[in-house]
Formats: structure tokens, C-alpha cells, sequence
């Protein structure tokens, strides 16, 4: 492979206009390219693991326990392994039909060429703005309290401070976006160098968020045991309770939320640019699925033993609901901010594939964004402020975020990287990667569309209940 120190690199096959798309592996938005044999960066497999790591862990961890109420746990944590080693093996397939490629979409391009390519980056901004956008959405409520009644929970702010004009949700987020701002203004994912030099690192806001995420399970952990002391928590099932189920079919659900949770393949050529070694990627990889599989199982349980059949799809509200547990408040609100910190900081890593995705959709056939500070501002501002917008006008997502996940994120973390293997134009596949890489495309056929179906009739019987109440 040859790089250019003075090039900058293409951010993807799009951006290469179906040229040379094997010549740089490259950083996410590189300002320059490091020697291609030894890795674009000096980054350590620590920092990758950070990176992968806070990848992985965003707001799908809060649906966990809500995952095991419909499982039981048994079901659930054998799940969350089994999605685990799945992503573990679709990152191993991209990893090896990687010849160069910079990227997932250039990836893409040498299977399928630029149709390929742009469909992955269309699926890639889909998924993008609905977690970042849920992203938002938690935060506001957590700092300001949710925008709509039902089992909306007051905010921490409101709780502490009264009801002012300064708790609102309007400007608690763009106290949030101001937050971020320095963070996703970066065009680089690894910033250890400036790190020594002013203390501006995304692999030191990585750790952070990692920190952060053990930091709630530790939480729930010890406010599950209080429950247990006091008697107001008892041990959850460990099957699936079938009479709560309006249908065996529903068990399905839990599969899309899970596939959210360890969807972050479009990041795995940018971090894998910046190591010293890019070989150090899978060690990273198995690292962090291993560390964020064993913080989902830890959390779900202990978010199911706390609130039990009562666990909401936001776990979040239940530490503001009154559910008997007993525990101190500030255990709850220590929770939350855990929590909510917990995105602030994941959010800059999610927005850079976002901003990446949306360029190379719109343009082309531009110099590579890093070079063009106009447009790279030009496009943060305007992304900043749909998912703003997006986040003051829809009070919840999950419903979006469920069928998100049975379309979008199992594409993306399982289909795609089984098709490229079925593709195969390196011809390397073995027999049993094919046999492996239909059984991931099948698996995530059959159940993403059980998944969407019984979500359809659940909302079809929901409304037709609704609707029979308002009559009577």
C-alpha cells in the first residue's frame, strides 16, 4: 500500500469518485496520512478498546432491562452474547476483505460498487440521526424532565431548582450542544497528541464515557442491593412469563433492541487508521465486546431486579417513578447524571460518521472534508441543528428506535458484512465463512421481520383499544 504524507486521505470510497480507493488508510477526517504499512496513527489497543468501546455503549443500554422483562434473563444474556460473537464476526469479515479500503463504504464500493456504497451510507445516516437524536431526547429529559405526561419522569434540574425558564428543555439542550461543540468540531478520532500538548483528546472523553457507563451499572448494582436488604426488590425471573405476552412472537422484540446495542461496525475503519499497528484491531474489538457485553448483562439484571415486570422500555424513568424500592434520591440522581454525561460524551464519536455519511450523499465529488473548513462547519451547524429540532419535537423515539434497529442497524452490523463475504471478489471466503455469512443474512432476515411485524400489530391492537375506550 502506498500513502502520501501531504495527501490528505479520502474519508471513503464516495468521496474517491470510484477511483483509487485502496491507496490510504486513513483516519475518519485525517488532517494528515501516516504510513499506511504501520498504521495511519500512534494509537495504542488501549485507546482503540476506549474508542470501540464507547462506539458500542450508547442508549441502547437503557433498553437492556427492559429487553430481560420480556426474555427473562437466562434468554436475554445468552442473547446478548450471541449478538456479541456475531459482531465480533462480521468486524472479522470487514477486517479481512479490507485491502486498503478507508473505510465500511469503501468496503462497500469494491463489493458492490457505488450503488453499494451509498445505500450503506443512506442506512449508516438513518440509524445515525435516530440514536443521536435519542440521544438529546434523554438528556433533556433527565436534565429538564420528559415533554409529555404518562410515565414521563420529572428532571433533575426541576427537582432541585424549581421550574424556571433555564430548565426548560429548550435551553438545557442547547446548553448540551455548547457542551459538545469543542468535541465535534474535531476532525480526527484519536486526538492523543494534542491530548500532551492541551488536554483535548476524544480517546481521553472515551474513557471517560466508559468510566461513566461502569460507573452507572455500579450504581444500579448498589441500588439494587439496598433494595434487596430492605425487602423491597425480590430476585426476576429467569424465563420469559408468557402470560404478560400478547403473542409468543413478541419474545422477537427484544432481538432489534439488543442489535442496536452492538451496531458500531461504521466506526471500525476510522479507529482501526489511527493504531500503531492496524493488526491490533481485532485484540481491540474482542476487548470491548467482551467489556460492553459484560456491562449490558450487569445492567439489565440489575435493572430488572430493581423495578421487575414494572422495568420501563426507559429505565431511566423508573429511578424517578415511585417503584417501592426505597432507595435514596441521590442514589437515583447520581444515576441519571451518570448516565446523561455518559452521551454527552458518546456523542461527538457518533456524529463523526454522521457528518461523513451526509457529505459523501451530497457531495461526491468535493475535496476531502477535512480540507474544506467552510463546508465542515457549514455541515456540523446544520446537523446540530436538525437533531436539535428533531429532539424539541418528538418527546420519545422508541418506537422509532425499535423499528430503527430491525432495519437499519441489523443491516448494517450483520447483512452487509455477510453479503460482502457471499460477494467475495478477493475470492478468500472459505466454506465456512459463506456458511457463516448466510446464516448471520438469514438470522437477521427472519427475525428483524418477525421483530416489525409483531410491532405493527401491537401498535394496531394498541390503537384499536384506545379507540374503543374513547367510544365507551
Amino acid at each position: 500500500m502506498v500513502s502520501s504524507k501531504n495527501t490528505p486521505a479520502l474519508p471513503s470510497a464516495m468521496a474517491a469518485g470510484g477511483g483509487d480507493v485502496g491507496t490510504v488508510e486513513s483516519p475518519l477526517l485525517p488532517e494528515q496520512a501516516g504510513p499506511a504499512r504501520g498504521g495511519g496513527g500512534s494509537a495504542s489497543v488501549a485507546g482503540a478498546v476506549f474508542n470501540v468501546s464507547t462506539s458500542v455503549v450508547g442508549a441502547g443500554i437503557m433498553s437492556i432491562p427492559a429487553a430481560m422483562r420480556v426474555l427473562g434473563v437466562a434468554p436475554a444474556v445468552v442473547l446478548i452474547v450471541g449478538v456479541a460473537v456475531l459482531a465480533n464476526a462480521a468486524v472479522d469479515f470487514m477486517l479481512r476483505y479490507t485491502r486498503g479500503a478507508p473505510s465500511y463504504a469503501a468496503l462497500m464500493h469494491d463489493a458492490f460498487g457505488r450503488a453499494g456504497a451509498a445505500l450503506l451510507n443512506v442506512f449508516v445516516a438513518f440509524n445515525a440521526f435516530g440514536t443521536l437524536t435519542v440521544y438529546l431526547v434523554i438528556i433533556g429529559d433527565v436534565m429538564s424532565g420528559a415533554a409529555s405526561g404518562g410515565d414521563a419522569h420529572a428532571g433533575v434540574l426541576p427537582e432541585w431548582f424549581g421550574h424556571h425558564w433555564w430548565t426548560s428543555r429548550e435551553v438545557v439542550l442547547v446548553a448540551a450542544a455548547a457542551i459538545v461543540l469543542p468535541f465535534v468540531l474535531r476532525k480526527r478520532v484519536d486526538m492523543f497528541r494534542d491530548l500532551l500538548e492541551n488536554a483535548d483528546s476524544l480517546k481521553f472523553t472515551s474513557a471517560i464515557s466508559i468510566l461513566l457507563a461502569v460507573v452507572f451499572m455500579l450504581i444500579s448494582l448498589g441500588i439494587a442491593v439496598y433494595a434487596l436488604f430492605t425487602g423491597t426488590a425480590k430476585m426476576p425471573r429467569m424465563l420469559p412469563d408468557f402470560s404478560t405476552l400478547s403473542s409468543p412472537f413478541e419474545l422477537f422484540t427484544a432481538v432489534p433492541v439488543i442489535v442496536v446495542a452492538f451496531t458500531f461496525h461504521f466506526n471500525v475503519h476510522p479507529i482501526r487508521a489511527e493504531l500503531s499497528k492496524t493488526s491490533d484491531m481485532k485484540a481491540a474489538v474482542r476487548i470491548s465486546l467482551v467489556l460492553c457485553a459484560a456491562i449490558y448483562a450487569a445492567v439489565g439484571f440489575f435493572g430488572f431486579l430493581l423495578f421487575g415486570d414494572a422495568t420501563m422500555a426507559d429505565v431511566l424513568a423508573n429511578f424517578d417513578r415511585s417503584s417501592g424500592a426505597g432507595v435514596p434520591q441521590a442514589l437515583n440522581d447520581a444515576a441519571r447524571l451518570s448516565y446523561a454525561l455518559h452521551l454527552v460524551l458518546v456523542f461527538p464519536l457518533l456524529l463523526f460518521s454522521l457528518r461523513v455519511n451526509v457529505d459523501e450523499l451530497l457531495f461526491p465529488r468535493r475535496r476531502p472534508l477535512a480540507t474544506d473548513t467552510r463546508r465542515f462547519v457549514s455541515l456540523t451547524a446544520a446537523l446540530m441543528a436538525v437533531l436539535y429540532a428533531l429532539a424539541i419535537a418528538i418527546p420519545s423515539v422508541w418506537t422509532l428506535f425499535e423499528y430503527s434497529g430491525s432495519t437499519f442497524a441489523v443491516t448494517i452490523s450483520l447483512i452487509f458484512p455477510g453479503a460482502i463475504v457471499l460477494r467475495d471478489v478477493h475470492g478468500i471466503a472459505k466454506r465456512k465463512d459463506k456458511a457463516l455469512a448466510a446464516t448471520m443474512i438469514i438470522l437477521a432476515v427472519i427475525t428483524s421481520s418477525i421483530a416489525i411485524a409483531s410491532n405493527i400489530m401491537s401498535s394496531i391492537s394498541s390503537t384499536v383499544g384506545e379507540s374503543h375506550v374513547a367510544r365507551n
